[in-house]
């Protein structure tokens, strides 16, 4: 087990950098049964922040796996009424969100796919007006990681479960920075850093991107007034957080509609308690036309075939190849780490804060302007370091932004 210092430390992190918890502010946490005594170091830190509440939603891999392998279907896709108004209280409170994920990424992979994707989608409508307190930044949200048994031996198969989770333990401390003396302050000069990249290329206003690697060649359209976002974030009422510990990324929205070519995902992805490994996807006119998969392809045709909007783009995100992540040489099958590790893109709903006055559109207005929505998110990895990136000026020159997976503009000039 990690040392007590450290653990308080990383407590302190989520809380202070993470969600920003304010004074007589409620805290909502999703943590698993397995990180129980991390998360109650959380809730004693958080009412000593001053939190007038604490909250916590528990799960547990096993009771999860149990309901799969039991429950009628009528029980997986029936969500209760109680349990999506409970979300919404919190919200409508002005509650923070931080969600501790340590989840088995090989949990559900005996379970039907179609089972599991009828589940997925029953329980995204149901959080639907939920999502969108998140989605906007209308409330204060972060996700951090913490080891469980499982997932670490998937990280470090050769290593017995206690080795496996100290080695993850100390993985996760290096990533998210809680090995520094200071923690909050080596984030304040990590947003600094993301904020520079970002800032020069809301500048930019490139009207496409051309990604080009082994068995990718893509054009992604962006549409006009896309905003480029990155590191820490500002809530409606101007309160800064971080959503994704660690973070690496700058993103932004691409147009639904202006996506043409192939793209090869370079890790795996974990989704719905399945993976989906060595697979490529491609797009004509922004839609997903044709796709191909080594392992999870049921897994991955059920994914897009959630609605509409599935088979569609949602976010465009550069993270240079030689992030701590990607030097750490490992694949820690959980997306909050892997897409900090390489650029990625995003099939479903796009973030309305990426576009400039988003947040105030609806859906179809929204739609107009190339913003997708669907009920689903779902990251995937499509960086290396052979990736070269160029960005598609307003005249129709390309210039680089990226080479052999590393940035090739110059923030300064």
């Amino acid at each position: 087990m990690a040392s007590n210092e450290m653990l308080q430390k990383y407590a302190e992190l989520a809380l202070k950098t993470g969600v920003n918890l304010q004074k007589d502010q409620a805290l909502v946490i999703n943590s698993s049964i397995e990180g129980a005594d991390f998360t109650k170091i959380v809730a004693r830190k958080a009412y000593e922040l001053g939190a007038k509440n604490v909250h916590v939603n528990w799960t547990d891999d096993e009771l999860t796996l149990l309901k799969f392998e039991n429950a009628p279907e009528e029980v997986l896709t029936n969500i209760p009424d109680w349990q999506v108004q409970k979300h919404l209280d919190f919200a409508e409170d002005g509650a923070a969100l931080l969600a501790i994920r340590s989840t088995n990424p090989d949990l559900l992979k005996d379970i039907d796919s179609e089972r599991v994707a009828k589940a997925n989608k029953a329980s995204a409508e149901a959080m639907k007006e939920f999502r969108q307190y998140t989605m906007n930044d209308r409330i204060p949200w972060s996700i951090i990681s913490i080891p469980t048994g499982d997932w670490a031996q998937k990280i470090f198969p050769d290593k017995s479960k206690a080795d496996a989770i100290e080695s993850l333990w100390g993985e996760i401390f290096k990533i998210v920075r809680v090995d520094k003396e200071d923690p909050v302050a080596a984030w304040d000069k990590h947003n600094d850093i993301l904020h520079q990249a970002r800032e020069f290329l809301n500048k930019k206003k490139y009207k496409a991107f051309v990604f080009k690697a082994e068995g990718t060649d893509l054009r992604i359209e962006l549409p006009e007034g896309h905003i480029w976002k990155g590191g820490a974030t500002k809530t409606e009422k101007g309160f800064a957080f971080n959503p994704n510990m660690p973070t690496e990324e700058v993103f932004t929205v691409p147009d639904k509609y202006g996506v043409d070519g192939k793209v090869k995902a370079t890790k795996p992805l974990v989704y719905g308690g399945n993976m989906i490994d060595g697979f490529s996807l491609t797009f004509k006119e922004g839609k997903v036309v044709d796709f191909e998969a080594e392992k999870g392809y049921d897994t991955l045709k059920h994914l897009l075939d959630t609605d509409e909007g599935a088979s569609r783009l949602g976010e465009l995100a550069l993270v240079p190849h030689s992030s701590p992540i990607s030097q750490s040489g490992l694949i820690f099958y959980n997306t909050l780490f892997d897409e900090n590790a390489s650029c990625h893109i995003a099939l479903g709903k796009a973030y309305p804060t990426n576009l400039e006055g988003g947040s105030d559109m609806n859906e179809e207005e929204l739609d107009k302007h190339g913003v997708n929505d669907s009920l689903t998110h779902v990251d995937f990895m499509i960086g290396s370091a052979d990736l070269d990136i160029d960005g598609v000026t307003e005249d129709g020159k390309e210039e680089p932004v990226f080479r052999q997976g590393e940035w090739a503009l110059d923030f300064d000039s």
